[in-house]
């Protein structure tokens, strides 16, 4: 009998990013709900928890961006097939009671951002997004000392609501619903950057069948009321193969 087929009523442990903090959570709950299958999700930054998976800690699974995903897989540290998960766009927000700029083109965008005092970002695939935009408009230079990084693991939401930032950009489901901070909307096209999130199984996991059980209900139509209940969209199903 090989580990794949051992059965366990241990707790699955799983790792993901911040960005999908909210939603794993809310997955997590339902998945224990319809099968009693309990699970653990850490929610770090999407870097730290590539780093964690690399170094062998002892998850069943991952929910990362699909890049990460893949040269995780790729070096050998996850296995079976990749689970695309969610498609989540960026948005822009400010604080709740302020006059929402506008966003609604790339040029509006572009001066929203010229006017606000201090702009805040993240660490991650949007992060990085939104610095190639200023980079692409000439603004890098001029705007750099307005730009707030907020640390991994630490919600732009979280720099808008005290106040630190005039305006923060991030993914959607990260934005939204928090207490003190309005979304203005996502960002136009053009200007917008959307993430896929996927899950696979980890190489050390000792539950690989129950690992595979909550990743095929992560891309089955009973989770998708909840993903688009976080700001986020069903994507996908498995990607290579068994």
């Amino acid at each position: 009998m090989t580990k794949d087929d051992v059965k366990s009523n241990a707790a699955l442990a799983g790792v993901g990013s911040m960005a999908t903090r909210l939603l794993l959570a809310g997955l997590a709950e339902q998945y224990t709900r319809e099968t009693g299958q309990r699970l653990t999700v850490a929610a770090i930054g999407g870097v730290d928890a590539a780093r964690r998976v690399q170094a062998g800690e002892a998850f069943d699974f991952a929910v990362l961006a699909t890049a990460a995903i893949e040269r995780l897989a790729a070096a050998g540290h996850l296995v079976g097939a990749r689970m695309d998960v969610v498609r989540s766009g960026m948005a822009a927000a400010v604080a709740t009671g302020a006059a929402p700029p506008d966003i609604g083109t790339e040029g509006a965008l572009r001066e929203t951002m010229l006017r606000a005092e201090r702009i805040g970002y993240s660490t991650g695939p949007s992060g990085d997004h939104l610095l190639g935009l200023l980079e692409r408009w000439g603004l890098a230079a001029a705007l750099a000392p307005r730009l707030v990084m907020a640390q991994p693991g630490v919600p732009v939401a979280s720099l808008i609501a005290d106040g630190e930032v005039e305006i923060g950009f991030q993914q959607l489901s990260e934005l939204k619903d928090v207490p003190g901070v309005d979304v203005i909307g996502p960002l136009p096209a053009g200007a917008q950057l959307v993430t896929v999130f996927s899950a696979a199984i980890c190489a050390v996991s000792q539950q690989r069948r129950a690992a595979a059980d909550f990743l095929a209900f992560l891309g089955s139509e009973r989770a998708e009321a909840t993903k688009r209940a976080f700001g986020m969209e069903p994507a996908g199903g498995a990607e290579y193969g068994q």
